[in-house]
Parts: structure tokens; sequence; C-alpha cells
């Protein structure tokens, strides 16, 4: 990084929030993935003003540039290019404004998921999105990737929440787009346009997000399935029932057995699958409604069915949910999570074909994920020091990722493309298709300074990298 470029940075945002020592640069150059890169400098703004000055001058000087909120991504989305300037907006992170007549939430982008909700919910509303990485996880992270999360099946992933954005375009132009309506059809929907584009078309300083009334009460179960297909078919039932369950959670057969070797639970180590059910509403309807959805399990197969009776029952029953990435951490000390989304008839066929890899590799690869929207969560086991294994299993992903898509399915639900599923875009994605998405960057984008090498466009220093 050029000594002016940074010299120019610390006039914008002070001295003290412009990081140049190898430490503090290592610490920005990672997420959640194995990926790794070190930026050229990393730059703390504080306001819109300042993201817009800093954006300018990477775009004047075709410097890359890198938004990162917590860096809790899986995907490589906030991977810096070697000798980037990283803008990390963890800043900004104010809750601006709860609106009780509107039913909208204002925040900065470096709102931590949690926060909000956990504020929302004082005000007696509900913001549903819930990412497993809630209590790290920051709202313009969320949107910039599309989060999702359990409770998707009911109430949407985070671009049904997000009504309004401010953006700072590559030239530093600020726009704003929505607004707190929940009808706005004024012109081409640019909101969503930016939901989910990982930080390529601009760079998020505030979000406007629907919020709706909380839940009064819910209620848990547990069914155990002889049958894998049983337990997918459930869900078909239980819609058909006219049960719309707020979350439908499915762990197969490798991971009740992981997760049994950890917590010593009593989970049946030779079930084929385990379903973890969840309704909210007004208590009265979910009581009827828990005692139905346990009926609905136990015609479609279920061998038992643990119905929760109290909030302390609910949340025990979620235990075993809950202890699947601990129960995998202390089998290999590393694992690559995927997030590949079939259709809902599709994932029987999907865990066979995962369950077959895993043995034509000699890897073990749990399933587990949310069966409510066919969004499986394939875990990789492996080790980063041994590069056989690892060959092992980027082929492996490779063949996942292949057949979700002859599955009618596709190559992320909830984590995003990065770096590390753009590899395989042009395998789900016509030429046109990705060809508009081209064009689409380069009019936002034309010198593209803006996360370059994620999602389509290949790296400014070089070609995509794995671990």
């Amino acid at each position: 990084m050029r000594a002016e470029v940074i010299d120019i940075l610390r006039r914008i945002v002070g001295t003290a929030h412009v990081l140049t020592t190898p430490e503090d640069l290592v610490c920005y150059g990672y997420d959640a993935s194995w990926l790794m890169s070190r930026a050229g400098v990393v730059v703390l703004p504080a306001s819109t003003a300042e993201v817009a000055e800093v954006v300018k001058l990477a775009n004047r000087e075709r410097v890359p540039l890198v938004a990162r909120g917590a860096g809790t991504g899986m995907s490589g989305g906030s991977i810096p290019d070697e000798g980037s300037i990283v803008l990390a907006v963890t800043r900004m992170s104010r809750i601006k404004e709860i609106d009780l007549v509107n039913l909208v939430a204002v925040v900065d982008p470096a709102v931590v998921t949690a926060d909000l909700q956990t504020e929302v919910e004082s005000r007696g509303l509900f913001y549903p999105p819930d990412p497993a990485s809630l209590k790290q996880s920051t709202i313009g992270g969320n949107v910039a990737e599309g989060a999702g999360g359990p409770r998707c099946l009911k109430y949407g992933t985070t671009k049904d929440y997000v009504l309004g954005l401010e953006v700072v375009l590559p030239a530093g132009e600020v726009i704003r787009t929505g607004g707190k309506l929940m009808k706005d059809v004024t012109g081409y929907n640019l909101t969503q346009l930016f939901v989910g584009s990982e930080g390529t078309l601009g760079v998020i300083t505030e979000v406007i997000l629907r919020l709706v009334p909380k839940p009064a009460a819910k209620r848990t179960a547990m069914a155990i399935f002889p049958r894998l297909d049983d337990a997918t078919q459930t869900v078909t039932n239980l819609l058909g029932a006219g049960i719309l369950p707020s979350t439908i959670e499915i762990m197969d057969n490798t991971t009740i057995r992981v997760v049994e070797e950890y917590l010593k639970m009593g989970l049946p180590v030779d079930a084929g699958a385990i379903l973890i059910i969840e309704v909210d509403g007004k208590e009265e309807a979910i009581v009827l409604e828990i005692a139905q959805v346990g009926r609905v399990c136990q015609r479609s197969g279920a061998s038992e069915v643990q119905v929760a009776t109290t909030a302390e029952e609910g949340e025990a029953l979620w235990k075993a949910r809950r202890a699947v990435s601990p129960a995998l951490g202390r089998l290999a000390p590393t694992k690559q999570g995927e997030d590949i989304s079939v259709p809902r008839s599709a994932i029987p066929e999907m865990v066979r074909r995962i369950n077959d890899i895993s043995r034509r590799y000699d890897l073990v690869i749990p399933v587990f994920g949310h069966a409510g929207d066919g969004n499986l969560h394939p875990n990789l086991l492996c080790d980063l020091r041994n590069p056989e294994l690892m060959e092992r299993v980027h082929q492996a992903a490779g063949e996942i990722f292949a057949a979700a898509i002859e599955l009618g399915g596709t190559l992320s639900g909830e984590h995003g493309i990065g770096l590390v599923k753009q590899p395989y875009m042009a395998r789900k994605l016509s030429p046109d298709v990705l060809g508009l998405m081209q064009r689409i960057k380069a009019a936002f984008d034309p010198n593209s300074i803006l996360n370059p090498g994620k999602m389509i466009y290949p790296r400014v220093n070089g070609e995509s990298r794995r671990a």
C-alpha cells in the first residue's frame, strides 16, 4: 500500500483508525472459511461520510476495497486481495430507531443480529432471521450475504425483511433505496439487488428492517424416525395438514451418532433421522398445534415423538441440535461446512448421494440443516495439515455441488458464494445469466474495485485460491 494513500486515509478517519501493523492486517485477513490473505491497510470509518471518502479514494487510485463486518462468513466473501483496503464498519454499530408505528428498525451495518433481536423483543416485536452466528454476525453482513437460519420456513430469510438501504457506490455517491414502506414499485427494486451481492456493488451503511409482532409462546417436539425418507416426507405431511412450523431441523444418522458420542444424552444411534419441530403463536393455539404435530409425525413413521410442555423442556430438546458444531469439532481439527439447497422432495436422494460420496472418498460427512426449506449442511471433516486428505475433500465438495444442481438445487442457500463457490458458478448459471451479472457489476463498478474476485469476477492479484 502506497504511503500517500495511507496518509489520506488517516486524514479521513484519524490516525488511530488506520491499521497497518502485520498483526492487525492478519486479524482482518480471514473469515470462517479456510481462506486467508493480508490486506495492505485496514480503515475503520465511523460515518457514511467517511465511508464515502474512503471508497472514492480507492476508486480514484484503483485500489481494491473489501467491506467487512464481523468476519463470520463461511464462503470467503470478506477475504481481501493482497494489498487492498479493508473497510471495517465495526464502529458503525448504532440501533438508530425502532419505529413502533411503522414496525421497522433503522440500524447501522455493524449492529449484532442478536443485539437487535433482544432490543426489539423488549418492545414486544420480533426480528425473525436467525443465522447460526447471530451472536457474532452483523446486520450489514447478513444483508450482503443474504443470511438465513432455522426460522426461514415460516418467516423467510434476511431478504424478506430489508425494506430500504443507504449504500455508498464506488465513485463515492451515497444513495437511498426503499424506505419504511410495505409497498413500493417505483422503479427497479435496487434494494433487493444489493441484498446478497456480497459487497461487489456498493458498501451498505444503513439498513431499514421490517419487524413483526412477537409470538406470544412457542412449543417444541423431537420426532425420531427409523427411515430418513419418512422424516423428509413428514415435512410435506405437516404442511398438508395446515401446520406451518417456525422451524423444522433435521439430523441424519451420522450426525446423531456424532452428537450422542459427545453428549451421551440417550439419542437413538440407530435412527435414520431426527426432526426437531417448533411452532409459535398464541398459547392456546400452539398447545393444540404441537399435539397435532405429534400425531402427524407418528402417522408418518416416527417411532417416538417427545413433546415439550414447558420452555425448559423445549430447550432440552434443542440441546442435541445446538451441540452439532462442538461435537464435530471433537472429531477433526477442521471442517468444510456447506449449505446446499434442494427441493424438499429431493432431500432423501441428496443425503443418499452425500453418503455415497462420503464412502467413495473415505470421509466423514454428517448432514444436518433446515428440512423445512431443503437447506442442508453437509460438513466435510478434515485436517488442513494433510494435503492428500484436503484434495479428497475438495473433490468430494465438487461432487456434492454437482449432485445438488442435478437434483434441481443450488450452490448456496444462506452462506453466499464468495471465493469458495465461485469456481462452480458456471455449473449452475447459464452463460447468458453470468453475462448479465457481469454487465450489472460493470455498470455499478466499472473499475472493479469493490470486493474483486467474489461471485463472478477474477481476482485482481491472481486466481481464486483454495486452502
